[in-house]
């Protein structure tokens, strides 16, 4: 089955490559084991104990697509690991490490055309550097997006960053948003987010949600009206506080004078992308009510800790195969 007759397609599936691993140097990524047995991956001085990567769907072509079989997953957009964006890293091995990354995921995803595609990795902290590998991998590795983290040595709004939306529009790819862990390679977040798991629960969520106000409120949408950009976990929690983002687009004086009239803010917010890997179909519901249906695709995460056993219909019955089918420029 492919991408175009697909009835289940999910577009949040990360891979680890055997290829990538020290093709960012001193950074890694390293996958060894511990005295104590625990498998152990490496970025840098950040330590992921306990996921086993190697012998996993993450790594392993075959068992991937015999578990999305047993899912119910027709296709899948494979997407680099948030652990190694490497955006703050020197530039030269943040380069290094795309180049290998997107060779090694277009291989992987050559070996089954029809149920994987994928989605390139960038060095966004030389967005010169940037454009060049997107353009290397939808040209002539056939890559469908763009992927980035929203945490970078510049802002999402950063008018250097315009540069860089356009070459995506240009390429008429959809660019993709998901967060990682806070202080991997960039500034550390809360100490409280380290306990619990929170940076991915919680600081997910803020990242998301922070990433969104910022396209938003810095004019990106506005400036881009081709760009289609995606956010994971349903945007963070813009739907909840979506009251106090547009009260204040009409009454603080540093909003743009675009996002005052009746309906802006609705408008502007409508044209990002979600995907709906949220865990409670009240949630799905409320960014339903804010956004529509046209622009929610289905994201489970596949092979992580918190990915459903199996694909379950919405409630909200959004025609989510053919959504992922115009973000990937796939429908007919």
């Amino acid at each position: 089955m492919s991408l175009a007759d697909a009835l289940v397609i999910d577009i949040h599936a990360h891979a680890v490559l055997e290829e990538t691993f020290g093709a960012a140097g001193d950074f890694g990524p390293e996958l060894f084991t511990d005295t104590d047995g625990a498998p152990v991956f490496r970025i840098g001085d950040y330590r992921l104990r306990n996921v086993r990567y190697r012998g996993s769907a993450f790594m392993d072509v075959d068992l991937r697509l015999e578990r999305m079989t047993q899912a119910g997953i027709d296709w899948q957009l494979l997407s680099p690991n948030p652990l190694t964006y490497f955006h703050y890293i020197p530039a030269p091995e943040a380069i290094a490490f795309c180049r290998t990354h997107n060779d090694a995921l277009a291989g992987a995803v050559a070996r089954c055309p029809d149920r994987l595609g994928a989605a390139a990795a960038l060095p966004m902290q030389d967005i010169a550097a940037a454009i060049a590998e997107l353009r290397r991998a939808v040209r002539d590795l056939g890559m469908l997006a763009a992927y980035i983290g929203p945490d970078m040595p510049h802002g999402l709004d950063d008018p250097a960053m315009d540069a860089f939306y356009e070459a995506v529009t240009d390429l008429n790819v959809p660019l993709f948003i998901h967060p990682a862990p806070a202080g991997i390679d960039g500034p550390p977040g809360s100490p409280a987010l380290k306990r619990y798991e929170l940076d991915i629960m919680a600081g997910f969520t803020a990242q998301e949600t922070v990433a969104v106000a910022t396209l938003l409120f810095g004019g990106v949408i506005h400036r881009h009206p081709g760009l289609d950009i995606c956010i994971s976990h349903g945007g963070g929690a813009v739907a909840l506080i979506w009251g106090r983002l547009q009260y204040a687009s009409r009454k603080r004086a540093w909003a743009a004078d675009h996002l005052k009239g009746e309906h802006a803010f609705a408008e502007q917010l409508g044209r990002l992308w979600y995907d709906i890997h949220m865990h409670d179909p009240r949630a799905v519901d409320l960014l339903v009510e804010r956004v529509g249906v046209d622009r929610l695709v289905y994201g489970a995460n596949f092979a992580g800790w918190d990915a459903p056993d199996h694909f379950e219909a919405p409630t909200c019955n959004a025609p989510l195969a053919d959504n992922a089918r115009r973000l990937l420029r796939a429908a007919p």
